[in-house]
């Protein structure tokens, strides 16, 4: 198994820069995963690492190599696509056993490595079907094997799951996760699907346009977003902001976002010396805000509830504060209607402040 370097990586199709001035470490049997919307530069950037794509600028290292100017079939890497790319007119024990073949493997290790492969994916009953008469699940595993069996130095795999229903698509997720911890092969992973990411990456590389914006593990870039991008872009639902300007008084400090203010003035220090002006984004989690019947003591927020949504484990309610729309998560138990009148209060040890302008997180 190998380290993956990216050095200031560029890419560009004509005016449009796809990746720019990426650089990322992939720790050696690490699960990264490459996280943003469609058109951020993952893909592409999966696509340099693979040869696929060459970059503009920057080097690319595998282990102790500097591939840039090696071709795909030597870099020693194996790629895993959305669209499984199976060739279907050979058998499942053919797909599996080509890439060794390839390498002029004798008969005997071709049929060591394929049947080994097939027992670790449990497919060894489909070895003899060929890929239209196989499922969707069935196929992402044989495609899976191909790269397996190869026993590269790296796994690229870009959006594998996608294709799969919403059921399989849980169940390979666990099963992925589990091969690449016994296989322990270094795995560099496009998708979109942020709860995707949160639940395999041992970390995250979240990017947009083409730059990379925070590269954490899961709990780091759920719990402390280094944006309001990146903020806004994990949880489902997502976090809520509110404008809010900095106001100081009597030597105090709050957030005014017109409808409320909120003391914030043992954050007071830290707004000063990282805000470029006065004009912030308050931002709470859905799970962060509790709801009362009463008015509590202390800061409380009143609201009108506008739909109610039910979940089953939980219920997401959407509340009208002021001009503003906030979503909050409650326990299956609390009963209530639209137009009815709560208070919010939002845990104070989980209030996240970015900058208005710059859009960094401060607090």
């Amino acid at each position: 198994m190998a380290k993956v370097v990216l050095e200031n990586i560029t890419k560009k199709f004509g005016d449009v820069v796809a990746v720019n001035d990426l650089s990322l470490e992939v720790e050696d049997k690490e699960f990264l995963v490459l996280l943003g919307p469609s058109g951020c530069g993952k893909t592409t950037a999966l696509r340099c690492i693979a040869g696929l794509e060459t970059p503009d600028k920057g080097n690319i290292r595998i282990g102790d190599r500097l591939v840039n100017d090696l071709p795909p079939k030597d870099r020693d890497i194996a790629m895993v696509f959305q669209s499984y790319a199976l060739y279907p007119h050979m058998s499942v024990y053919d797909n599996l056993g080509f890439p060794l073949k390839m390498r002029r493997l004798s008969k005997d290790e071709v049929d060591q490595k394929v049947k080994q492969t097939a027992d670790l994916l449990r497919i060894p009953h489909l070895l003899k079907r060929k890929p239209k008469q196989l499922s969707g699940g069935e196929q992402q595993r044989v495609a899976l094997g191909r790269a397996i069996v190869r026993e590269p130095k790296a796994f690229l795999m870009d959006e594998p799951l996608s294709n799969l229903d919403a059921k399989l698509r849980l169940y390979m997720r666990a099963e992925l996760k589990r091969l690449q911890v016994e296989l322990g092969i270094t795995t560099v992973y496009v998708t979109h699907d942020q709860a995707e990411a949160m639940t395999m990456a041992d970390r995250i590389a979240v990017m947009n346009c083409g730059q990379l914006l925070q590269l954490a593990t899961s709990e780091k870039t759920y719990g402390s977003p280094s944006s309001i991008f990146v903020a806004g872009f994990m949880g489902s639902p997502p976090m809520n902001f509110i404008d809010c300007s900095f106001v100081q008084k009597e030597g105090r400090a709050f957030l005014d976002a017109g409808t409320f203010t909120l003391d914030i003035s043992e954050f007071a220090a830290i707004i000063r010396e990282k805000s470029a002006s006065t004009e912030l984004k308050l931002g709470i989690r859905p799970e962060d805000i509790l709801l009362e019947r009463e008015r509590p003591r202390g800061d409380a927020v009143e609201a009108e509830v506008y739909v109610v949504e039910p979940l089953g484990s939980e219920i997401i309610v959407d509340l009208r504060v002021g001009e503003s729309m906030l979503r909050a998560r409650s326990p299956p138990g609390l009963v209530l209607k639209i137009g009815d009148k709560v208070w919010l209060i939002f845990r104070r040890e989980k209030l996240h402040i970015f900058d208005g302008k710059t859009e960094n997180a401060i607090v």
